[in-house]
């Protein structure tokens, strides 16, 4: 039996001594965030969140397996809120359907919830109104049994399976009144349980995790009172993704008491917000790259590898790679990397074919 069949469905209950302990731990990190965060100025806290949603967006794709170019992404973001980049990119499609779901569930936190925002979230995520091959209902609740699966065609485990069809639009009757009415519950608590409630409906016929994922953010938001994200929650799901899923199975496959599951939630939460301090760290360290070299002429190229170089940049830079990255030859890429090294930004390391370059 699953929790949505259970008699007392959706009268949720928990260890409320257990819950209060962590989520004053918890409510204590947002506000030395938030602190920590007005205390520095209006560019490394703009910087912050870049970094905080274009993670955001990334990761809550790559849980379910689509995989985002990166500076597609941060360029689709800054242009929606005014930030100005090096090296902006134009965003395709998906890119910017999955980013105008997150900014107007993080901007517009305090604007309320329906289903027809939802809808066009859902109509924003799925422009095609397909899902791979697979022709959807986009913009509407599903009308078709929905079961979470995994395994090879004709051998699928079943995870589990949502309420039927034909309960979906009460369901979600119920679940949007409470998110907009129920105030009698810590926002955090409240973003905890709207999650795991939204995914055990399982309203849509495809992005429901993306979805309950924006919500979460809304709600956070909410807790914090502010549009400024500076932590991604969907980074560190998509860091603990297989006990996530666990924790997500054997919830709903239990009763109701979901203490086991707001636990994980609180911690997964206070393990995201302490990623902060190194996000915050990489961002003075990029400002003051940035404003050291504001003299410095770079080329296109040059500021896109810069870049990739004072944020999540893998491995050795070398000739081949830099050649690979911006889309020129092997002769430019050199001229470009000695150009570098004489302005005194890059230093270059070996030689011959083990010659390789890093930021001095």
């Amino acid at each position: 039996m699953y929790i949505h069949e259970q008699k007392e469905w959706p009268l949720f209950t928990w260890d409320a001594e257990l819950i209060t302990k962590i989520l004053g731990s918890v409510r204590h990190r947002q506000g030395q965030i938030l602190g920590q965060m007005q205390a520095l100025g209006f560019r490394i806290q703009e910087e912050t969140m870049l970094k905080a949603l274009t993670m955001d967006v990334m990761k809550s794709s790559e849980i379910e397996g689509e995989l985002l170019n990166p500076e597609q992404v941060r360029s689709s973001i800054a242009r929606r809120l005014g930030i100005e980049i090096a090296g902006a990119l134009q965003a395709e499609r998906d890119v910017e359907g999955i980013v105008e779901m997150m900014l107007d569930a993080t901007q517009r936190y305090d604007t309320p919830l329906t289903a027809e925002r939802l809808f066009d979230w859902h109509a924003a995520l799925f422009p095609t109104g397909r899902s791979g091959m697979y022709k959807i209902k986009t913009a509407a609740w599903r009308d078709d049994v929905m079961q979470v699966t995994s395994g090879t065609m004709g051998k699928e485990t079943v995870h589990f399976e949502a309420p039927p069809a034909s309960k979906v639009e009460g369901e979600m009757t119920i679940f949007l009144n409470w998110i907009e009415k129920y105030t009698d519950l810590d926002a955090v608590l409240k973003a905890g349980l709207a999650h795991l409630w939204f995914i055990t409906i399982h309203p849509f016929d495809d992005g429901n995790g993306r979805i309950a994922r924006a919500i979460t953010d809304l709600l956070l938001a909410r807790a914090d009172k502010s549009p400024q994200r500076f932590y991604s929650m969907s980074a560190q799901i998509q860091a603990e993704r297989n006990k996530y899923y666990d924790i997500l199975e054997s919830t709903q496959k239990g009763n109701l008491d979901i203490t086991a599951w707001l636990l994980w939630f609180l911690d997964c939460l206070m393990r995201c917000m302490d990623q902060t301090d190194a996000t915050i760290k990489k961002t003075m360290a990029r400002a003051q790259f940035w404003e050291t070299n504001k003299e410095t002429l770079f080329n296109a190229r040059q500021q896109k590898i810069l870049q990739l170089l004072l944020d999540d940049f893998f491995g050795i830079l070398s000739v081949s790679k830099y050649a690979k990255i911006v889309k020129t030859s092997t002769d430019t890429a050199l001229r470009d990397l000695q150009d570098l090294v004489k302005k005194n930004v890059l230093e270059q390391q070996g030689s011959g074919r083990s010659t390789s370059y890093k930021l001095k």
